[in-house]
């Protein structure tokens, strides 16, 4: 095939008979791998392009307009202009409007302008990238400024970053490495209230959260008078997540629907959705959604809901066994791409954090639960080893604000990674103690000389500020 394509490059004449009688797969497959014209920019498929632009396919007008961007001939642009005002496509019109950006000419900046105010937010993204090139011109700069500025409070969520980003963003700069640790933190447990042990922490101290946070009302470690509070404490909490998180690190919270049992037979029970209900509230506070995994448990784990519909079968009735739970992955958010938080590290540990064969390909995670004699909600294992060597590198401090019986201290330890973990009930304390007086230190690369250090929250006060 691409000894074809050099063939019908080399002739105008013969392209235009081929784009006349080819299939739509040859047509697709000519065009997609046309390259750039170089040697035969004297010979011109404008011509036979022009034609494709009628084709019904919304693929082949696309990759029709991408080659016609390839000349940046300004005499296409009234032609674009129609394109873009008559073609069902999105895509075909996105090309359109990136087609006149690449002529980057100033005669084609009020046109721009227009385009910005099109209906399809994707004419209006490339608008914008097609006057960013001017945004710094002499003559026209302060205008384009203006204009794409006026844009801040563009109903599209992409445009409005975009402008924030090019337009308000302040550079930051931590006073403190990215990949540091802060000694204070190293390897800690606070038998406290968490909200009020982040309030003693300097910002931009964490590298990864993972948590599950008490469930609403359904253990005695959790009561709430009311559904609102329980996600109002939950809010407070993540906010201070979000402060003491390091730039672009990340936050991954396991929830799942809970029951309440129901008043009286005369009452129904009620099911609250955790994870959909914590969503908006985490976005609205600053976390940017990355990633929905779900945990699947083996169905002979987990409560029977399905035993009453088994025996009468009535439809309306009809309650599946909840075999699953939600892993949702948020990123603090920055404009700032991963690549940036990993060239942080120097290349050996890099290097040590890569993950091994055998990961996780899929977004579900078949993994059994664990248990307890002290705590009835305890993190798997190898759910908290999938979490550290997939969200954080060697070295990093992770953080479990409901540390429950410690199974995520001690998968950080067990990872290379430092943790900090709070925990409001003693029990709980006790039982961490207890599992990390069982193990034998170092017990992974990163030397770690001694057992975690369990302090109150007035010794924790007292240890930080000294």
């Amino acid at each position: 095939m691409a000894h074809d394509i050099e063939s019908l490059k080399s002739s105008a004449e013969q392209f235009m008979k081929f784009q006349k009688s080819a299939n739509m797969k040859e047509l697709k497959s000519v065009l997609k791998n046309f390259g750039p014209i170089g040697k035969f920019e004297n010979i011109d498929h404008r011509a036979a392009l022009i034609e494709i632009l009628g084709n019904n396919n919304d693929d082949v007008r696309m990759l029709a307009v991408k080659n016609l961007a390839k000349y940046a001939d300004e005499e296409l642009k009234q032609l674009l202009l129609t394109v873009i005002e008559k073609d069902p496509s999105s895509m075909v019109r996105r090309e359109s409007v990136s087609a006149i950006g690449r002529m980057r000419s100033k005669n084609c900046i009020t046109d721009l302008y227009n385009l910005l105010e099109h209906s399809d937010p994707v004419v209006v993204q490339q608008a914008i990238r097609g006057l960013l090139v001017f945004k710094k011109d002499e003559e026209h700069g302060e205008a384009v400024s203006k204009n794409l500025i006026d844009l801040r409070s563009h109903p599209n969520e992409t445009i409005q970053d975009v402008i924030e980003k090019e337009f308000f963003e302040e550079s930051k700069s931590s006073s403190t490495p990215h990949e540091s640790v802060d000694l204070r933190l190293k390897n800690v447990v606070v038998n406290a209230d968490v909200i009020e042990t982040l309030g003693v922490i300097d910002s931009e101290s964490i590298h990864l959260t993972f948590t599950s946070p008490p469930y609403y009302n359904a253990r005695d470690y959790s009561i709430y008078s009311s559904y609102q509070e329980y996600l109002d404490f939950l809010k407070k909490v993540f906010e201070e997540t979000h402060r003491v998180t390091k730039e672009g690190r990340f936050l991954i919270v396991n929830t799942s629907p809970v029951i309440v049992p129901r008043f009286s037979r005369a009452y129904a029970s009620k099911r609250y959705p955790i994870p959909f209900d914590l969503h908006p509230i985490l976005i609205s506070m600053g976390w940017e959604f990355i990633d929905d995994i779900v945990w699947e448990k083996p169905e002979s784990s987990v409560k029977a809901r399905n035993n009453g519909f088994f025996q009468h079968r009535k439809p309306l009735a009809y309650k599946p066994n909840s075999v699953t739970e939600m892993v949702m992955v948020y990123r603090k958010k920055t404009s700032r791409l991963i690549d940036w938080n990993v060239k942080q590290y120097e290349d050996e540990i890099i290097d040590n954090s890569k993950v091994s064969d055998g990961y996780a390909t899929s977004n579900l995670w078949k993994i059994s639960p664990s248990n307890d004699s002290v705590h009835s909600a305890i993190f798997p294992d190898e759910l908290c080893d999938r979490i550290v060597q997939y969200y954080s590198l060697e070295g990093d401090l992770v953080f479990d604000p409901f540390g429950g019986s410690g199974t995520f201290g001690i998968s950080a330890l067990r990872n290379g990674r430092n943790f900090f973990l709070t925990e409001i009930d003693q029990d709980y304390v006790n039982r961490m103690k207890d599992r990390f007086s069982k193990l034998k230190f170092p017990i992974s690369s990163i030397q770690i000389p001694q057992a975690p250090e369990f302090l109150s929250l007035n010794q924790f006060k007292e240890l930080y500020e000294n």
